[in-house]
């Protein structure tokens, strides 16, 4: 029963895999908006019934991996490690799993000029984020006991969300992500630009 059931798991994946390649090339040669849910289906061999069994909508063919993030992230908070803090366990994942180089992918800059040059996709991801924003203040509140509408518990988990687009475009973004948790951890005044005497016009 364990190998068909793993037989069966493999095939899942590699379906959806075929699907999200297949819909990512047609996407990039012709354009998100002049490929349908079809073309995609039997670019990848499967029938349309398959295809809408693993994305039920066409932007998810663009976003593989929304499940994973989100069970990540909630993951991160609720099997922390003991004694370790809800802001640290979140600033660890996020570290190991969105400021990752992907100059050995290929696919990643296709995908990322895929997402930027279409509305559709743009709104989409939004959408996705803010779904994973809804999670993880769920989870967060669980693990302090607080409710889950309390700003320090819906400031935390969009914090979180808008970190690594702040980070992954420095030079250093695991460097620039500490940072980051260092300044929302211990606040403005500890940073050095509040020693720096302002100036005013």
């Amino acid at each position: 029963m364990t190998g068909t059931g793993g037989r069966r798991e493999r095939k899942k994946a590699q379906t959806r895999q075929a699907l999200n390649d297949a819909a990512l090339r047609l996407f990039s040669e012709k354009g998100y908006d002049n490929v349908g849910v079809r073309e995609v289906a039997q670019a990848a061999d499967v029938a349309l019934s398959t295809l809408f069994k693993h994305f039920p909508t066409k932007e998810a063919l663009v976003f593989d991996e929304d499940a994973d993030i989100e069970a990540g992230l909630v993951a991160a908070v609720r099997d922390r490690a003991p004694g370790q803090s809800v802001l640290h366990a979140l600033r660890d994942h996020l570290i190991a799993t969105r400021t990752k180089p992907h100059g050995d992918n290929p696919l990643y800059a296709v995908h990322v000029a895929l997402v930027e040059s279409t509305p559709a996709l743009q709104d989409y991801a939004r959408r996705m984020w803010l779904r994973h924003e809804g999670a993880l203040a769920a989870v967060i509140a669980q693990a302090t006991g607080l409710d889950a509408d309390v700003p320090t518990v819906t400031g935390l988990a969009r914090f979180a969300m808008e970190a690594p687009d702040l980070a992954r475009t420095a030079d250093d973004p695991p460097t620039a992500m500490r940072a980051l948790f260092d300044l929302l951890e211990h606040g403005w005044a500890d940073t050095p630009a509040a020693q720096t005497p302002e100036t005013h016009p």
